[in-house]
């Protein structure tokens, strides 16, 4: 696809960058890790607990980690804050896939709740269908987490702001 090529999607919206990258890349042999890796750099601190994307559409995302020694507390369990980066991680790529290109977001705030320890690889999900791109100031992302078993190990609500981009006039 050379540079001048746009891709539309369903809702007649130009599908964004991050979008694109994913359809680029998802049915690719490692497709999906090469695309986590390239997304987890935009902030290198997400590069710390290796995030997958298993599925990103506008709206939605499904990531997830693996349980290793490196992201273990003392009681050799997923640590708490590596949990919020991937809560912070989901929430901040759902946003990016789908606020229109006219508008910007930045974290304002987060609300976590941790449920039981986490004690296998963990998933995240983030649900963002109820959003009115357009008439939106504040947008609060839940984002659940839960271990292999289903259970849910992780509850955490980020506070989205999101204003209009300012004009580019010289």
């Amino acid at each position: 696809m050379d540079k001048g090529t746009r891709i539309i999607i369903h809702n007649n919206k130009s599908m964004n960058r991050v979008l694109s990258l994913y359809q680029k890349l998802e049915h690719k042999p490692f497709g999906k890790r090469i695309f986590s890796g390239i997304v987890a750099r935009m902030a290198p601190y997400f590069t710390t607990i290796r995030p997958r994307v298993h599925d990103i559409r506008a709206n939605h995302i499904t990531v997830s980690m693996k349980k290793r020694r490196a992201v273990h507390n003392h009681l050799k369990t997923v640590h708490a804050i590596a949990s919020c980066n991937l809560c912070e991680f989901a929430a901040g790529l759902c946003m990016e896939a789908s606020i229109p290109s006219h508008r910007r977001w930045i974290p304002m705030g987060m609300d976590v709740a941790y449920l039981k320890k986490a004690e296998t690889d963990i998933t995240a999900t983030c649900d963002l269908s109820w959003v009115d791109w357009d008439h939106c100031e504040k947008v609060p992302c839940v984002v659940s987490i839960k271990d292999t078993r289903g259970v849910e190990v992780v509850k955490a609500t980020i506070t989205m702001y999101v204003t209009d981009k300012p004009n580019k006039t010289k």
